[in-house]
């Protein structure tokens, strides 16, 4: 089993900034791709982006596309998603995400979330 922990959520003004972290525990090995989801209320859970735990560039959705960076510290378990230029439109729980295999189409894991909240 694999824990995901999602930290780093709160509170911030339009065009402000805020980083997530995804602490991730337990059987870390057995997955190969982390990704960072989020649902605002009334809408349904949107994919944000990607990275693969061995190397490669990281996938975002173009809504996020040149906004958010996500980084990742193998050695620490950690997954960081840097969210920069931030809109109303962004506020969401944000979801920590991982997958065992990267060519499932199925993510196996998730954290609890961690509310983002943009004001105009």
């Amino acid at each position: 089993q694999v824990q995901l922990v999602e930290s780093g959520g709160g509170l911030v003004q339009a065009g402000g900034s805020l980083r997530l972290s995804c602490a991730a525990s337990g059987r870390t090995f057995s997955t190969s791709l982390m990704g960072w989801f989020r649902q605002a209320p009334g809408k349904e859970r949107e994919f944000v982006g990607r990275i693969n735990w061995s190397g490669g560039s990281p996938y975002y959705a173009d809504s996020v596309k040149g906004r958010f960076t996500l980084s990742r510290d193998n050695a620490k378990n950690m997954v960081y998603l840097q969210m920069n230029s931030l809109k109303p439109e962004d506020t969401a729980v944000y979801y920590c995400a991982a997958k065992r295999s990267t060519y499932s189409p199925n993510w196996d894991y998730w954290g609890q979330g961690t509310q983002v909240t943009v004001s105009s």
